[in-house]
């Protein structure tokens, strides 16, 4: 067997196929034993749905994109890593010539490949090459599984970052999973003064108080006939009265880490007047918005995608520091034989269930 790979044949049907070894051709590549991949809600959403907005699943395609692992070959330019490197990998590489990428904003790149994006085949598999300039070594006090966990904390990076957040604001979390989570800790290390973190599922809410939260809450449901930005508005002002002060209209930064409808209406109304709310989450394609209290509250309203530069390093810094630990979010664990077993149990959306892992091909704990 050369190259297990796990592949979304199409919509709902998936299998583990031996593919051939990639070989380098870049010299600036690197080949990659994966050691560690996380299972990210966007690889099940293509699984069941065969597309996420404008990326729609044409063939088959391997799955993965939160993945860690060792260095086994290295291309002819590669100069900063070598054979044996355990590495974390940064699965959207640009190209690095248009406007965005000469601008900094590479993130924003129209031609980026980005693992496990149509068309383009991820890192579920034994082997995988990446760009060796977004491959990043991780120290040794990091397992490769802490290793595939940069991803996502990589992203609350980004989230924070495109809020622009200091020292001493007051954050709103909407949404308690993985990258809600991460996002309050990441906030909290960045000096926020007042961390709440909202979320109907009382597992969820166990979590974010162990990583940084001040507070949390659980809003309640909009009974029938009630106008639903009434209902938002009303909540904004029942977490306002338990949260902060009284002479401040709501919170300086608010995160939407849920893609949740009312959770959108909601951040609006609870942003302060000229605050910052950042939507980090895709939920529905289309949402009712509240325009008018964006216009009139002076909201500054951003979008936030994957992760913008220096997101990586620093989210090493943040776990192999010791200020945020990832171990606990994982829950699950499979072997890469199991794999299917774990996208289902990710899809069932158990209250229970934070993190799922799959170990590489090859590969024990680690």
């Amino acid at each position: 067997m050369e190259n297990l790979s796990f592949v979304l044949r199409a919509p709902k049907e998936v299998a583990i196929e031996d593919r051939p070894k990639p070989e380098l051709k870049d010299p600036y590549d690197v080949l990659v034993h994966v050691g560690q991949t996380g299972i990210c809600g966007s690889d099940v959403h293509y699984w069941q749905r065969g597309r996420i907005g404008d990326y729609i699943v044409k063939g088959p395609m391997v799955l993965g994109h939160e993945s860690s692992g060792v260095v086994i070959a290295t291309g002819s330019k590669v100069t900063k890593l070598t054979s044996g490197d355990r590495i974390a990998m940064e699965p959207g590489v640009p190209c690095r010539r248009c406007a965005y990428c000469r601008d900094g904003s590479y993130h924003l790149c129209g031609s980026m490949i980005f693992a496990a994006t149509p068309p383009w085949d991820g890192t579920l598999a034994k082997y995988y090459i990446n760009a060796s300039d977004f491959c990043y070594k991780i120290p040794e006090n990091m397992t490769l599984e802490e290793g595939a966990m940069v991803e996502p904390v990589a992203v609350a990076c980004a989230t924070t970052k495109t809020a622009a957040l200091r020292a001493h604001q007051s954050v709103l979390v909407l949404g308690c999973g993985p990258i809600g989570v991460l996002c309050q800790a990441v906030a909290k290390d960045c000096g926020a003064r007042l961390v709440v973190g909202v979320d109907v599922v009382e597992k969820r809410l166990e979590m974010a108080r162990g990583y940084g939260v001040d507070g949390v809450f659980v809003p309640p449901k909009r009974e029938g006939g009630v106008d639903a930005m009434e209902h938002a508005e009303a909540v904004s002002k029942m977490l306002a009265q338990q949260f902060l002060d009284a002479d401040e209209d709501g919170f300086d930064v608010v995160l939407e880490c849920s893609g949740a409808e009312p959770c959108v209406q909601l951040g609006i109304y609870a942003a302060r007047r000229g605050g910052t709310f950042v939507q980090a989450r895709m939920g529905k394609e289309n949402v009712a918005f509240p325009i008018t209290a964006v216009c009139t509250r002076g909201l500054t309203v951003k979008g936030s995608i994957r992760y913008l530069p220096g997101c990586y390093p620093a989210a090493i810094n943040l776990i192999a520091s010791g200020r945020l630990d990832v171990k606990r979010l994982v829950t699950n664990r499979y072997r890469f034989e199991e794999a299917e077993e774990a996208f289902e149990l990710v899809k069932a959306g158990r209250e229970d269930v934070f993190k799922v892992m799959i170990s590489g091909v090859d590969f024990g704990p680690c």
